[in-house]
């Protein structure tokens, strides 16, 4: 019987050594002779192997510093075609990024690195110290064999595009959490005490005596549409469905303190779905529930819109109002939950 020495060496050439072929000595047809690739006969073809794998990390690079600058440089603006380029941008740089680790790893463990097949002998659980030095030496040879100790550009930049990669997720996420976007950004909205609800987009303010029974009105707050920065955002987490039904259907218009938040059958709530945050805006007139689109959760308007059906885990959001002096409906103050997806922190003001 050979060492494991003699399995590596012997075993390792085209035939299996003196003694048969590999199939038949260890009945093993799927082992087959070595067939050499361009790369491995041909310096010319391994050079050119090597120079396009470093091409696809450098591009790797290049693609993490792309998303890294376009985050900062290209923030997503008041206007859709601000926010379409900037996503746009971002999705590139990240394709670049990712595709040149993905491609150029292949194309360097397809073409560049051995192929040949190996097989040694099992032997005891504890190794001779002489088998142990081999195994060493083989590991040895395994790294000159790979031609990472001979291709140091390729496995730099191959190293530096894995560790850049992690930046272009990183940077993104840690821009956007912290204490002032938990707090300022999901607990309190631009609804304030006196503010007039306004029809979406157009921003005119609503009147009660404007709002009959079975309407449905989509509102924002009065004011939103002057803001020079951030209005998008506003947008999105201060949007209110109005509905007005006959006020021997409300089964609860209260806080939870008694006050009254409703004004004459007229109801407001958060048009974000506490489930994933996806537009709720559907209104059966009859039952008087509210549908979500995307995943079906139901609320009941009449009363405090609960969750009647479907994955959402807590009710809309009520907007306390009431009328001013001139017949407008005006915000009581803002909501008393924050807004959105029940899995973003909740707390009172």
């Amino acid at each position: 019987m050979s060492t494991p020495h003699d399995s590596h060496r012997d075993l390792a050439a085209p035939g299996g050594g003196s003694d048969g072929t590999l199939a038949e000595r260890f009945e093993n047809p799927g082992l087959h002779e070595h067939k050499p690739r361009q790369a491995d006969v041909d310096p010319k073809t391994g050079k050119r192997v090597e120079r396009q794998v470093l091409f696809l990390f450098t591009l790797s690079i290049l693609g993490t510093i792309g998303v890294v600058w376009a985050y900062f440089a290209l923030p997503p603006g008041e206007t859709v075609g601000s926010m379409r380029l900037s996503n746009l941008v971002l999705g590139l740089a990240l394709a670049v990024c990712l595709l040149g680790i993905g491609i150029g790893g292949n194309y360097y463990i397809k073409l560049l690195m051995s192929n040949r097949e190996y097989v040694e002998e099992r032997h005891d659980l504890r190794s001779s110290d002489e088998t142990r030095e081999i195994a060493v030496q083989m590991l040895k040879d395994g790294g000159e064999d790979s031609g990472l100790t001979r291709r140091g550009a390729l496995v730099g930049a191959g190293v530096t595009a894995l560790a850049l990669f992690p930046l272009s997720i990183l940077v993104p996420l840690i821009g956007n959490v912290g204490e002032d976007w938990n707090v300022r950004k999901l607990k309190h909205t631009m609804w304030k005490k006196g503010t007039r609800l306004a029809t979406d987009p157009t921003g005119r303010p609503i009147k009660a005596a404007d709002v009959t029974i079975g309407d449905v009105w989509h509102v924002i707050p009065d004011g939103l549409n002057d803001l020079e920065e951030g209005k998008l955002d506003e947008k999105a987490k201060a949007v209110v469905l109005l509905v007005r039904l006959d006020p021997r259907d409300l089964k609860s218009d209260q806080s939870p303190e008694g006050e009254t938040w409703s004004h004459d059958g007229i109801v407001a709530y958060s048009k974000i779905c506490t489930h994933v945050g996806c537009p709720v805006a559907l209104y059966e007139q009859q039952t008087h529930h509210l549908l979500c689109p995307c995943h079906q959760s139901t609320f009941d308007v009449a009363d405090s819109c609960k969750v009647v059906f479907g994955p959402a885990k807590r009710p809309l959001p009520q907007l306390p109002i009431t009328v001013d002096d001139e017949g407008y409906l005006v915000a009581q103050d803002d909501f008393a939950q924050p807004v959105g997806p029940s899995f973003w922190e909740r707390a009172t003001k």
